[in-house]
């Protein structure tokens, strides 16, 4: 069967079992022009650009074009890789026209954002090399730093790997008038760690399929260590900020907020500054948080955000700083299992960038408020489960990840899987092992599409207590979130409100190789 007309039945397909679900099918934008108020395009593309000295490095992208909107909706410099940033207010209707210049199908995820089931960048939703996906939705998220990426079944990690990865920043009156840093002393930072070649290339994983340079051969000499890497997690041995490497920024004396997003595909930050002070941490996934909170360290797991809030003027001008990673245990190297050794293991520390006081630099006053944001803490009560929260086991079988033993399905969701319009519930995430591991388990980022939810509790089995003392200091629950870190032994509880939208969504790790490898469900919302 040729591959045009194999496209067109399994479309029909997945057409067919979606109205039998009740689901409605792909829509275009309905909106008129005149009640736009950003309208972008946005192409997915091969490119090229210039990380190391010599070749370029062939990359996947998103180029944006602003047809309607303030100037400063769209920033997409020709330097601006990963990128563009799109910034929005709350309460904008938004149109972005996706078009898919790849040779693959690709969609796009928004992430963190609570937009209908159509517009969320479900895999079904995957459009084909040429085609055209018309996004249109109107920003109902708080002020935070949300970012979208791609969200094809079983070539998420490849295309992000890539460079397929862009932010999207919302903006609210009230964090309007806590008068935090805007303009370039609000900073957008980008984590990502790759492997590249002798040529400058990417080089993902064995047989991964070509494109963007990632083919070749394998990650690590391919065999056994290509195909733990496949089922463990990539890492790359070497840190990029912004896609660049060695990253290094000049800064003036005085307040600056700094928004970190991992987009790495598997690896887990435990970021810290080189002289010891504590972070003052602003702002989670879903926005700022109720007030500032400090920490020596914080984690920051794959699809993780953190806002900090810095006064370089405490140092002195000329002076050097670095965010560093901490070394840590529990990662995903797991000590080389089976050769699966990485050239920098998960957990190793590493400096991910440096940050020079400007010389003459004068101090400009800044004072960060007590109070951020109005932020009830989290009601479990609410819930309908309260006293009985769903579990969802994070399970591995014949080289195969999977949640309560099943893996992804197209359009499926189980009973425990369903769920009410207009209700809240508590979902446990239980990380404890399995048989067919040795016993041993490893940590997974665990990611809800379509709201944000609170972290409501979390416990360790003590044969893992060890390992978590490591990191627990720098897990920041105290905000709203979209992804959470579920370390090995790890239990967590969340509590979920479902509003608005009814429809099939995804929740999966955000460890991109555990979600193409059927780490990945969906959940039904029913009215």
């Amino acid at each position: 069967m040729n591959p045009q007309r194999r496209r067109v039945l399994i479309r029909a397909a997945t057409s067919a079992a979606a109205a039998a679900l009740g689901l409605p099918g792909v829509r275009a934008g309905t909106g008129r022009a005149r009640d736009i108020d950003v309208h972008i395009e946005l192409h997915a593309v091969p490119d090229q650009v210039a990380v190391h000295p010599g070749a370029k490095t062939r990359v996947w992208r998103y180029r944006g074009r602003l047809l309607r909107g303030e100037t400063n909706a769209l920033d997409a410099s020709a330097d601006s890789f990963p990128g563009p940033i799109i910034r929005v207010r709350h309460g904008q209707r938004v149109r972005i026209d996706l078009i898919n210049g790849l040779p693959e199908s690709t969609i796009v995820h928004w992430h963190g954002l609570h937009v209908p089931q159509d517009m969320d960048g479900h895999p079904r939703h995957a459009i084909a090399p040429g085609a055209r996906y018309v996004y249109e939705f109107t920003v109902v998220n708080r002020a935070g730093s949300y970012w979208f990426h791609p969200h094809p079944h079983g070539r998420t990690g490849k295309q992000a790997y890539a460079g397929l990865v862009g932010l999207f920043l919302v903006s609210d009156e009230e964090e309007a008038a806590l008068d935090l840093p805007t303009g370039p002393h609000d900073l957008a930072l980008v984590l990502q760690d790759r492997n590249f070649d002798d040529d400058n290339q990417f080089v993902y994983l064995e047989a991964d399929g070509g494109g963007a340079g990632t083919q070749g051969h394998g990650m690590m000499g391919g065999g056994m260590a290509s195909m733990m890497a496949r089922m463990m997690g990539v890492l790359g041995d070497e840190v990029l900020v912004n896609g660049r490497p060695q990253a290094s920024f000049e800064v003036d004396r005085r307040a600056y907020r700094l928004r970190l997003l991992n987009a790495s595909n598997t690896r887990m930050y435990k970021l810290a500054w080189s002289d010891g002070s504590p972070l003052t941490v602003i702002a989670t996934d879903g926005g700022l948080l109720a007030a500032p909170v400090q920490r020596d360290y914080v984690m920051l797991a794959p699809a993780e955000r953190v806002d900090l809030w810095v006064d370089f003027g405490r140092w002195q001008a000329g002076i050097e700083l670095a965010l560093r990673s901490l070394a840590f245990e529990g990662g995903m190297d797991m000590g080389g299992m089976m050769g699966s050794a990485a050239a920098l293991p998960d957990g190793a520390p590493f400096p991910v960038l440096r940050l020079r006081v400007r010389d003459g630099a004068t101090i400009v006053g800044a004072t960060l408020p007590r109070r951020l944001s109005t932020l009830p803490p989290p009601a479990p009560r609410t819930a309908i489960n309260a006293g009985h929260p769903k579990v969802f086991e994070l399970t591995m079988g014949m080289m195969v990840w999977g949640i309560n033993g099943e893996g992804f399905d197209m359009l499926g969701a189980s009973p425990l899987e369903t769920i009410k319009l207009g209700t809240h519930e508590v979902w446990e995430f239980r990380n404890e092992g399995q048989a067919g591991m040795m016993g041993m388990a490893m940590p997974h980022s665990m990611h809800v599409h379509g709201l944000q939810f609170r972290v409501i509790g979390r416990s360790v089995s003590s044969r893992f207590a060890r390992s978590y003392e490591t990191v627990k200091a720098g897990l920041v629950d105290e905000g709203w979130k979209d992804t959470v870190l579920v370390m090995p032994g790890e239990r967590v509880r969340i509590l979920l409100g479902f509003a608005d939208y009814p429809g099939l969504f995804l929740y999966h790790c955000h460890m991109l190789e555990h979600e193409d490898a059927g780490m990945m469900r969906n959940y039904l919302v029913k009215a």
